[in-house]
């Protein structure tokens, strides 16, 4: 590429240290494509014949199709995936195929190819997002009518539906799969025609090219467009943030699988056994992906790492964007795609939740409501019910086996009505509020949701 300025041959040492094929010929079709509308606008500008075009163009696709039949062999002293493709191009096709990287560089060549790759990652991790809504959502259908503690600090709370803590995660996925979708617009400016940093004097329609590869908008300053990896930045972020989610839903369920808990039971095909201890039902898959959002993370620390100190404006420190991308994208997609498999096959123990949503603690909050609604100050009804709740855990007894006069120890105003509150049912039936658990709200959601994701 460069021997006309060198004397001497690329050190062996260095040509391995310094090759990007072996991880960036995934971008192959996006670099077909990107050529392919590039020969275009050098043909609208006269810079090639409508032949060498067709030429060019042919030459790619058979390129292309020999990659996908794993017939083209990738030579990593060709350094890159545009190198290989360009070279290989020139041997069928002979000057033209020469004549292709006039008016672009490596750099803005590569801007392009990582920003079409990412676009089109975004469509695929979305759907992958859907897929897991739609799981999630069946499975809040299939398990519907199950009560169960919500917790805070991992200590019982108040009691919710089951259902209720699924959709939690649907509406997590929801904000993820909007992130995605907007950081797509940022992907969606095509640097193509910026040169090495500087454009070219042998001009190009831009905008023409932009419409071939489906670029909304060209970028307006050449050396941001060649030095921006901002795009990928926000993408690792958004795949990390995705990522946390999982993890986060994958601690629920290993807790939920566990015999302290019992609450939920996985399918034999997305679980595993020991190698010593026969009775063992492994959740490996929750465990899995809650270890890999850490790799998601540290994806996301990689890249920032290598862009905060760089000048502008390429470095080939930036060489190193695409393997984190490439995993992260690799990793989430993976991820999205066997978690929806295995909470198809998630099934609720409605009994071990009912019994743990039965502990009659988890309605001191209602009693607390139940003096507010008496005109009590909630701090005085908060307090009145933590003596309350002492007293209780003390005769070990819950609050249904006290007697009213003991109530009355600790506000005189409670009557027999207070034991309406003492209800499971009655409990959820009374979270009506936007947003809140009750039975009615969870099925509005539970229609909601199955109408906007089969939208």
């Amino acid at each position: 590429m460069w021997k006309g300025r060198f004397q001497e041959p690329t050190s062996a040492l260095v040509q391995s240290y310094g090759e990007s094929v072996s991880f960036d010929w995934r971008l192959y079709a996006h670099d077909i494509r990107g050529s392919v509308a590039h020969a275009k606008g050098l043909e609208k500008a006269g810079i090639i014949t409508a032949e060498e075009r067709a030429s060019i163009e042919r030459g790619l696709k058979e390129i292309q199709h020999e990659i996908e039949q794993g017939n083209f062999e990738f030579q990593s002293s060709l350094e890159d995936v545009h190198m290989n493709i360009e070279s290989d191009l020139t041997r069928r096709i002979g000057p033209a195929g020469a004549r292709l990287h006039t008016a672009r560089s490596r750099n803005d060549q590569v801007a392009t190819d990582v920003r079409l790759y990412c676009k089109d990652a975004v469509d695929q991790v979305v759907g992958l997002v859907r897929c897991l809504q739609r799981a999630l959502v069946e499975a809040a259908e299939r398990g519907e009518q199950a009560v169960m503690p919500g917790y805070t600090h991992l200590q019982r709370g108040q009691p919710v539906l089951f259902a209720h803590h699924l959709l939690a995660y649907v509406e997590m996925l929801e904000r993820d799969a909007a992130r995605f979708e907007d950081a797509k617009k940022r992907m969606d400016v095509m640097p193509l025609g910026s040169g090495a940093l500087a454009g070219s004097t042998v001009i190009i329609n831009r905008e023409f090219v932009a419409k071939q590869l489906g670029f909304s908008s060209v970028s307006q300053n050449s050396m941001d467009a060649i030095s921006d990896r901002d795009f990928v930045a926000e993408f690792l972020f958004d795949i990390a943030l995705c990522g946390i989610h999982l993890s986060r839903l994958s601690e629920d369920i290993i807790l939920w699988c566990s015999s302290e808990f019992g609450f939920v039971t996985l399918s034999d095909a997305h679980t595993t056994g020991s190698s010593l201890m026969p009775q063992k039902k492994n959740p490996d898959v929750a465990e899995l992906t809650r270890g890999k959002s850490g790799r998601l993370v540290g994806n996301l620390v990689c890249l920032l790492t290598i862009l905060k100190g760089l000048p502008m404006t390429y470095n080939r420190d930036m060489q190193e964007d695409k393997e984190p991308l490439f995993d992260s994208i690799d990793t989430i997609k993976s991820a999205l795609g066997v978690f929806a498999e295995m909470i198809a096959g998630l099934e609720v123990n409605a009994q071990r939740t009912k019994a743990a949503a039965s502990d009659p603690m988890l309605l001191a909050t209602d009693l607390a409501d139940y003096l507010v609604k008496n005109s009590v100050p909630f701090r005085q009804a908060h307090e009145i019910i933590g003596k309350l709740v002492a007293f209780s855990i003390k005769q070990k007894r819950g609050f249904a086996q006290l007697k009213l006069t003991e109530f009355q120890r600790f506000w005189k105003g409670f009557s027999k009505d207070v034991y309406d509150v003492l209800n499971l049912s009655t409990a959820l039936e009374a979270r009506k509020g936007i947003g809140a658990p009750s039975p009615q709200n969870v099925r509005k959601q539970l229609d909601r949701w199955r109408k906007q994701l089969e939208a």
